[in-house]
């Protein structure tokens, strides 16, 4: 795979750190890693967006934003308020192809949910990920409610024939509660998806250089890491039952 899109069930659930780690373990490997950040939200001028946060965690070798908007909104939402042009799947699909002629692999980091909207006509990443035929990787949080949020997605992903490379939890608790541990072993069966990753809370206050050395225990062999499902699912089932069923 040359171009993957990180996409999650919503917002604030740790999709920037996840690109991250499946860029430190790429770069790690001797690959060259771009990070593609289509329209940046939230964050001023002279602030540092998620695509720079990527690569200062993962050392991956570039980074490019399409479109950025003061206001903390949906991409569409906050370049109409700003009175800037909003960026569009065909422009995402292009800049893509750009960065992967130059560069091993491409990792395009959405905005919010994959059916957030870009534009005024209605496009999202979705259509983007179609556009560029490149699977998605979704993150999603670990707790109640992710299971919905999670088939939910799947289920738009599959109507529009666009594969679905797997699911990552974004941000593992430190004290996961039932419904966290129980997840590990549901969500692969929401997503009709493997689980290729559970990335701990707090990771992307680490210090780059062990952010990078850590980053591969946090994802499964899919993605170039060593993290294995089967082993967390057993070693977080709850205690009193021996068994998350």
């Amino acid at each position: 795979m040359s171009i993957i899109v990180v996409s999650g069930t919503g917002t604030e659930i740790g999709k920037t750190v996840v690109t991250a780690a499946v860029a430190a373990v790429a770069t790690a490997a001797g690959r060259s890693v771009a990070v593609l950040k289509p329209a940046q939200t939230g964050v001023g001028p002279d602030e540092r967006g998620d695509a720079d946060e990527v690569v200062r965690l993962s050392g991956a070798a570039a980074s490019a934003e399409l479109g950025r908007f003061p206001e903390p909104l949906a991409p569409g939402t906050a370049a109409l308020r700003a009175g800037l042009a909003p960026v569009g799947p065909r422009q995402v699909a292009e800049a893509a192809r750009a960065l992967a002629a130059e560069h091993d692999l491409v990792l395009v980091e959405g905005a919010g949910g994959l059916l957030v909207r870009f534009d005024e006509e209605g496009g999202t990443l979705a259509d983007a990920a179609g556009l560029l035929g490149a699977p998605v990787l979704v993150v999603t949080p670990a707790g109640l409610g992710t299971l919905n949020s999670t088939a939910l997605t799947a289920e738009a992903l599959r109507a529009r024939g666009i594969d679905q490379l797997g699911v990552v939890v974004g941000s593992w608790p430190a004290e996961p509660d039932l419904a966290a541990r129980c997840n590990l072993v549901d969500l692969p069966e929401s997503a009709a998806a493997p689980l290729l990753g559970a990335v701990p809370e707090g990771a992307g206050a680490l210090d780059p250089a062990a952010f990078r050395a850590a980053a591969g225990g946090w994802l499964a062999p899919a993605l170039g890491g060593t993290w294995d499902a089967d082993a967390f699912a057993a070693a977080q089932a709850p205690a009193a039952l021996g068994s998350v069923r």
